[in-house]
């Protein structure tokens, strides 16, 4: 039987630490706050932006919410997040992805901020994160998952890490941060051969696939950690991972569950970005 890896006492952990440093910052007159964009009426967005408000409001961090129709002009847009780049009370920015059709998503992302850009959206945060400088922050999830494994004490230094996706949104910013804590890092994809035996010598087993149940006990084997990114509704209507978790949770040292895993500690990371850039801004102010 493996070690079930909750996120809620993970996120609980960062959110006694964010709602420190708010009052430690609001002692010198700072206020971190958070801009949120949103283009449209997505019901997914609409759900994450209120868990975020949420979040925000539990630790002392202010919220702003601009809420756009669907068929907002690229200038209109751009114009917005100019206007955040230049306000002084905004730390952070969230803008929902993706973006409407007609709207070219990496120039607009790219007209953030790389500062107050909280989710890692930016050209210029990916770089830092493959470069190993501080500009700009990781995409929230993949720091999610460096939270999961620091606060279980999961140790990477000369392990063997597997990360099977390559998104820019979570398999290439995760494996690069594996690596930075010098982990030997190996990324699979659908080309990958024999992508089972490469997964059965990890010891920390990172899965970003983006779909249900890709992962049974054939990519497993005792003593690995796995942390399982997928958010994903099986043929049953219920929430899942890209684990097969029945399979995985009798072999495996240690796994995240879905739900209760990486997501739920997805939204106080982003929370602590946003403390972190006030932090930041203030320094250079």
């Amino acid at each position: 039987m493996s070690k079930i890896l909750k996120g809620a006492p993970v996120a609980a952990a960062l959110n006694e630490q964010i709602a420190k440093d708010v009052e430690t910052l609001a002692e010198r007159g700072i206020h971190p706050k958070l801009a949120v964009v949103r283009v449209g009426e997505r019901g997914d967005d609409i759900a994450y932006e209120k868990g975020v408000a949420s979040r925000c409001e539990k630790v002392g961090v202010g919220v702003r919410k601009i809420t756009l129709p669907v068929d907002t002009a690229q200038a209109e847009l751009t114009n917005v997040l100019k206007e955040l780049n230049a306000d002084a009370a905004i730390h952070g920015v969230l803008l929902f992805r993706p973006l409407p059709k007609g709207i070219d998503e990496s120039f607009v992302c790219n007209t953030l901020s790389p500062a107050k850009d909280v989710d890692g959206i930016t050209d210029a945060s990916l770089a830092g994160v493959f470069a190993g400088i501080d500009t700009g922050f990781p995409p929230c999830t993949p720091s999610a998952c460096m939270e999961m494994l620091d606060h279980y004490g999961v140790a990477l230094q000369g392990k063997k890490a597997v990360v099977i996706g390559r998104s820019l949104v979570v398999g290439k910013p995760v494996a690069m941060m594996l690596l930075g804590r010098h982990a030997t890092v190996t990324i699979c994809h659908t080309r990958t051969t024999d992508m089972y035996a490469v997964c059965r010598e990890a010891e920390v087993l990172i899965v970003a696939a983006g779909r249900a149940d890709v992962v049974d006990k054939s990519y497993l084997s005792p003593n690995q950690t796995v942390i399982d990114v997928g958010i994903n509704v099986n043929k049953d209507g219920k929430l899942c991972g890209d684990v097969k978790f029945a399979e995985a949770e009798p072999i495996v040292a240690a796994i995240t569950p879905v739900p209760g895993g990486v997501g739920t500690v997805t939204t106080s990371v982003l929370v602590k970005h946003v403390v972190e850039a006030a932090k930041k801004q203030s320094m250079q102010s």
